[in-house]
């Protein structure tokens, strides 16, 4: 090759590395660019006087400069703080919910126990009654709102999941259309630019949910999400749904559409803002959810069955002063059966905040499993009865004949255990305050001299109904002894001391010798109008109690105690959130320093670069200049 043509392939080759340096710099403030390199190599030399001389400069290629272990890095941390990021706003929303001393729980608890204790202070006073009635309505109401914004926080997160899911099935159509493109133009050459927009991309769905990536030979990238699930591959993409897979209307759930249908893959969604928003909607909003509930489903039962221990203010057994709602019970669409079990409370003291899932085993048993550690905790074979029994739930299926192998039901104890209470009680004067007393009186007709030497109340296990009506003890002669019969049972008679009668949680004690066919009669002792036994024991129930349960005797903690627990444990997920949101935002700084060590354009780099390339190219202009020098010289020598 001549100089002049080594000259201009030289000019050509620098002209080409200077465009190449003002992409750079013209590049250097837009997101994701990874600078490039021209890189050049010298001809083939052609051999001419027994030597190989350079015939020149080419550009072997435009090298876009990047690191895939970098960037899968830079992914991670992406997908990683805007997890984190997710967590500490919806945990930070939640904590400020609950603590907040206005519109929390614990006012309106004190005021309804300081308002029990007034009444317990003036058991004759209708005004404190009223006022007890006034703020059994308002803890009713707080607790309705408390779980009303727990529900607009669940339909934000579900509206939050619905806005992701679109958003990733778009960010999925766009990478698969960028693969059709980078294998169409890779033939030509590197489409720089393409792959730069492809990992613009691969970032923004790194921000919804984790990601894993295999390059194929033709230099598309398939996408895995989840446990593995396909979301993009080559140049095709699967879409993923939101819907309500469990059967909770209002807990939504993500699938992916496949050949055969939609797999429920929520489970296996980790990082990125939607594995965030899954796992904090699941561990904060249901459990501060449920547990309010159980916390308003225990406080009603524990105060209607404290009322029910005493007498009210007209000398009747109390009634309910709050109504408590049914555990939510949700079948799949995918049941053979649209039946549902009948599920009801047995003793709320047992209930747990978890909730429940009914299912046909393939032998055809029912078993119910706790899903907060995922135990069945009751199992049941339909040939030996219909009801199952277990933390605090009772279970009827004798509606399920058509049930099959498969089928399974959603139960939620507690979650509306809020939202359902009402105080059904208008009347101040059905407030048993008197404790339940008992009195005795023998029939004036009798013959014997027998007497009543004492009537009681043997523990708190006495239930009052069992005397609303008189019972009355008969002296009956069997086989030449006498018998004290009460309701079918027998007491021999004492001869030499007094006769104890003990049943139903109540104490008769008689003296002396009856005759048969004598009568002593028990009641309850409905006129005591000073009475405040009842109602301090029900001012009691704020504080930690022992409760009797089928599992044996528990310690429990007071009302307002469940509640700052409560209160303690979002709060402390909270700080985790912001702790652990602390370390992402920091590891995404870090990830983004060393991919911009690699693939940023450095200014000043450049910039030296461009007067290198200018220098070259302005020498290269130099040898055409001598080049054509040479040249005319030649053609004047050959003129003379």
């Amino acid at each position: 090759m001549s100089v002049s043509g080594i000259g201009t392939s030289a000019l050509l080759a620098f002209q080409r590395a200077i465009g190449t340096t003002s992409n750079n710099i013209a590049n250097s403030a837009t997101e994701g660019y990874s600078r490039q390199r021209t890189e050049l190599g010298n001809l083939s030399p052609q051999f001419l006087g027994g030597s190989y001389q350079g015939q020149g400069v080419g550009v072997d290629a435009i090298r876009r400069i990047s690191d895939d272990f970098v960037n899968t890095q830079l992914r991670t941390s992406i997908s990683g703080q805007s997890n984190a990021q997710a967590k500490a706003d919806l945990a930070g929303r939640i904590d400020n919910l609950l603590a907040d001393d206005a519109s929390g729980l614990a006012p309106v608890l004190q005021g309804f126990f300081d308002a029990a204790s007034d009444v317990a202070n003036d058991p004759t006073s209708n005004a404190a009654r009223t006022v007890f009635l006034t703020e059994a309505e308002s803890l009713a109401e707080r607790f309705k709102a408390i779980d009303g914004r727990l529900e607009e926080q669940r339909r934000i997160v579900n509206g939050q999941i619905e806005t992701n899911v679109k958003e990733i099935n778009q960010l999925a159509e766009s990478l698969a259309g960028l693969n059709r493109e980078i294998v169409a133009k890779s033939t030509q050459g590197t489409p720089n630019d393409l792959l730069d927009q492809r990992d613009r991309v691969l970032n923004q769905l790194a921000e919804k949910v984790d990601l894993t990536t295999v390059e194929q030979d033709d230099g598309a990238l398939n996408v895995f999400i989840g446990n593995g699930q396909a979301l993009v591959l080559g140049g095709t993409s699967q879409s993923l749904v939101a819907d309500s897979f469990s059967g909770d209307p209002g807990k939504l759930e993500v699938g992916i559409q496949s050949g055969s249908g939609v797999a429920n893959i929520t489970r296996f969604l980790q990082g990125g803002e939607l594995g965030g928003l899954l796992e904090m909607r699941d561990s904060v909003i249901d459990t501060a959810q449920n547990t309010l509930g159980q916390i308003a489903i225990q406080l009603g039962q524990a105060s209607n069955d404290q009322n029910a221990q005493g007498l009210d203010a007209d000398g009747q057994i109390g009634g309910d002063i709050f109504g408590i709602g049914s555990p939510a019970v949700w079948g799949r669409s995918s049941n053979s059966t649209g039946d549902v079990p009948e599920v009801s409370f047995g003793n709320v003291d047992e209930l747990t905040t978890s909730d429940y899932r009914l299912r046909v085993t393939d032998d055809g048993d029912f078993q119910l499993v706790r899903l907060s550690n995922n135990q069945v905790v009751a199992e049941l074979d339909p040939d030996d009865g219909d009801t199952l029994e277990a933390d605090g739930l009772v279970v009827d299926i004798s509606e399920l004949d058509d049930a099959e192998a498969g089928d399974n039901w959603l139960i939620q104890p507690t979650r509306n255990g809020a939202r359902d209470l009402d105080v059904v009680l208008d009347d101040p004067s059905g407030i048993a305050a008197a404790g339940a007393s008992l009195q005795a009186s023998a029939a004036d007709g009798n013959g014997g001299d027998a007497t009543i030497e004492g009537i009681q109340v043997t523990g708190d296990a006495f239930d009052p109904a069992v005397l609303d009506d008189p019972i009355t003890v008969t002296v009956v002669e069997d086989g030449g002894d006498l018998f004290y019969e009460v309701n079918g049972e027998q007491f021999p008679v004492n001869d030499d001391g007094p006769t104890v009668i003990e049943l139903d949680g109540w104490e008769l004690t008689l003296q002396g010798t009856p005759e048969e066919g004598d009568e002593f009669v028990v009641e309850l002792d409905r006129d005591r109008p000073g009475d405040n036994r009842n109602m301090l024991e029900m001012a009691d129930l704020s504080e930690a109690r022992t409760i009797e349960t089928d599992n044996g005797d528990r310690r429990v903690p007071g009302f307002g105690d469940a509640y700052n627990s409560l209160i303690a444990n979002v709060g402390t997920r909270t700080r985790q959130a912001n702790v652990a949101l602390d370390s992402a935002n920091a590891q995404l700084e870090q990830a983004k320093a060393q991919r911009e060590s690699i693939s940023g354009v450095n200014l000043d780099e450049e910039a030296a670069d461009l007067i290198r390339y200018q220098q070259a190219y302005q020498a290269a202009a130099q040898v055409i200049q001598v080049s054509n020098s040479l040249f005319d010289s030649l053609l004047g020598a050959f003129r003379r």
